[in-house]
């Protein structure tokens, strides 16, 4: 299945007062993985845009391992899991750039595929299908 890795640096405006990241960042992160890894797999935002189909984020699952601090350099791994006909499931990891063993979180995200503006679930596309075995 497809896999992206994006980078990041902890920044200030990703931390509270004791320099720990918020949860809100990792997702921010974590979209930032995400839109690259749809990219990747045929739902490029230019595309999405002109076709009006989009995945869009149905639910989240998020484990803390062990919290991320200021100045951390990150990478942050996605990858297709699983799908259905109008769902998708992407997995990543937060893990330290410098120490691929320290862990930070995992995260599960099911995508559904959805044609706006109705706003209405439909079958993932099969140029999108076809990019899901590829590794």
């Amino acid at each position: 299945m497809p896999s992206y890795s994006t980078q990041e640096q902890v920044m200030f405006f990703d931390t509270d007062i004791g320099g720990v990241v918020h949860n809100i960042a990792y997702l921010r992160m974590i979209e930032t993985c995400r839109t690259m890894l749809a990219e990747q797999v045929g739902f490029d935002l230019k595309g999405m845009a002109q076709t009006q189909i989009f995945p869009v984020v149905a639910r989240t699952e998020v484990d803390y391992r062990k919290p991320a601090t200021l100045g951390d350099k990150l990478t942050i791994t996605g990858r297709i899991a699983e799908h259905t006909r109008t769902a998708f499931w992407c997995e990543f990891e937060v893990r330290n750039q410098d120490n691929a063993d320290l862990l930070y979180i995992t995260c599960r995200q099911k995508l559904a595929v959805v044609q706006m503006p109705q706003g209405r679930p439909i079958r993932i596309p099969a140029e999108a299908l076809a990019h899901f075995s590829d590794s």
